[in-house]
C-alpha cells in the first residue's frame, strides 16, 4: 500500500461556503497564559497578576487574547493549511467579544469565505478563511479573518519535478 501524507487542502478542495471543524478542543492553561505572556514579553496585569485580577471586572486573570489568536489559527493548520500554505497575507477582524480562563477549553472552526486563483503566481491561489473560537458553553470568544497564499493541486507536471509543493526544504 502507498503511505497516506497527512497534509492540508490544496485551493481546489477548499470551495467557499465549507466549514471545517477543528477537534479536538484546546483546554487552556495557567501554564499556557503566563507562559505565552512571557515569551511574547507581554506584561500585562490581567494576565499574570492575579490580586491584581481580582480587583478588576471578571474578577480573575484573562487568557492572553493573542494565545487565543494563535490557538485558533493553529488549530486550523492540520486540516487546512499543513504543507499547502505558501504564505500568510493578513489577518483582519479579529475580535474578542468575550474572555477565556483558564481551565476554559476553546473550539475551533473555520468558514472558507472565498478562494480564487492567483492572477500573478500560477499554481497559487488566495484564499480567504473566516475562523471562529468558542469556549465550552459554546460563546463566541474570538474570531478572525485570514488570508493565504495557497498551493493548487499539483499538476501532472508537476509529478516529474524532483520537489513538489508540498515538500519542506
Amino acid at each position: 500500500m502507498e503511505p497516506i501524507v497527512e497534509r492540508g487542502r490544496y485551493v481546489e478542495e477548499l470551495p467557499v461556503g465549507a466549514v471545517f471543524l477543528h477537534r479536538p478542543g484546546r483546554t487552556a492553561t495557567e501554564a499556557d497564559n503566563v507562559l505565552f505572556s512571557a515569551l511574547t514579553m507581554n506584561t500585562q496585569a490581567l494576565h499574570l497578576d492575579a490580586a491584581f485580577s481580582a480587583t478588576q471586572p471578571y474578577r480573575r486573570r484573562l487568557m492572553n487574547s493573542m494565545w487565543t489568536l494563535a490557538t485558533m489559527v493553529g488549530a486550523s493548520v492540520a486540516q487546512i493549511t499543513q504543507g499547502t500554505l505558501v504564505a500568510q497575507l493578513g489577518l483582519s477582524d479579529v475580535t474578542f467579544p468575550a474572555p477565556l480562563f483558564a481551565g476554559d477549553t476553546l473550539y475551533c472552526e473555520t468558514r472558507v469565505v472565498d478562494s480564487r486563483l492567483s492572477a500573478s503566481r500560477t499554481g497559487q491561489g488566495v484564499v480567504t478563511l473566516a475562523h471562529v473560537g468558542r469556549n465550552q458553553d459554546d460563546e463566541v470568544v474570538a474570531t478572525a479573518t485570514r488570508v493565504a497564499l495557497m498551493w493548487c493541486r499539483p499538476t501532472a507536471a508537476d509529478a516529474t519535478s524532483t520537489t513538489l509543493p508540498t515538500e519542506t526544504p
